[in-house]
């Protein structure tokens, strides 16, 4: 073998074990860091409460089949609702009452909207303690009840058109006028309808009954005795506003009057 060669090799097995020196020297690499799993958060404490197991329109006899218990955070289960750790056999107390509103399927029942009342009425059991239903005449076609779109629940105004006797005292022609005799009334029924059926938005009828006091139930039997009563409806946003509280009407042996909120008595004519 030639001298040349022999230095080749000698040179390349020095380099080759220069190579494997250092790689024996090398730290090996940091094993991968695994981030760990965060904690499962703690589980929401719940209590059973007592729900509509479908829709329960006003005036329903509420059946065992009607009602259910679901789960429920008890951080949101407010004062009115019934829970089945307070009340386990709310099912049987409140089975055979009537509902004195409408329930949407899955709505935590109240016991302020359920009346058990088996020898009662439903006018009665919706009627709320104090208040008086009475019927008014209307127009069938709907001319007193703003083109029969007043419904159940809506608010109206009641005015009074009658004929102008102090005109007539004073030799003028005959001439009517028109008062607004009460204002904010809740209107129970139309008709026989306490509610809507069937998605229908007008409901027709001969009378309308509503919710009134002692004293604006006497104003209104009194006041069809001596004009035509006819409705406006008020707006939804209105419907919790008093114009006029009846407390404040003066008692009087005739009709009182409430325009622009100021009470006005009327003597008998």
């Amino acid at each position: 073998m030639k001298r040349a060669q022999i230095i080749t090799i000698g040179v390349a097995l020095a380099a080759g074990a220069g190579v494997l020196y250092m790689m024996s020297n090398q730290k090996p690499p940091p094993a991968p860091v695994i981030a760990s799993m965060p904690a499962p958060p703690p589980p929401i404490p719940t209590d059973d409460v007592l729900v509509a197991a479908r829709e329960l329109p006003m005036g329903t006899l509420i059946a065992e089949p009607d009602l259910q218990w679901v789960g429920w955070p008890r951080s949101a289960a407010g004062p009115g609702m019934i829970k089945k750790s307070e009340l386990p056999n709310a099912v049987d107390d409140i089975k055979g009452s009537v509902a004195r509103g409408s329930f949407f399927q899955g709505e935590p029942i109240r016991r302020e909207k359920v009346v058990k009342g088996p020898n009662s009425g439903f006018l009665s059991a919706i009627l709320p303690s104090g208040k008086r239903a009475v019927a008014i005449n209307i127009d069938a076609s709907g001319s007193t009840t703003a083109g029969g779109f007043i419904l159940p629940n809506d608010h109206v105004d009641i005015l009074r058109t009658r004929r102008d006797e102090d005109a007539l005292k004073a030799g003028g022609a005959e001439a009517y006028v028109t008062d607004v005799l009460l204002s904010n009334m809740r209107v129970l029924a139309i008709g026989q309808n306490v509610q809507e059926k069937n998605g229908e938005r007008v409901v027709v009828g001969s009378n309308a009954t509503l919710e009134a006091d002692p004293r604006e139930a006497e104003i209104l039997i009194m006041a069809q005795r001596t004009g035509q009563l006819s409705m406006t409806l008020r707006s939804m946003l209105d419907a919790k506003k008093s114009d006029a509280p009846a407390t404040d009407r003066p008692e009087t042996t005739g009709v009182t009057v409430v325009r622009f909120g100021v009470a006005t008595a009327l003597g008998k004519k």
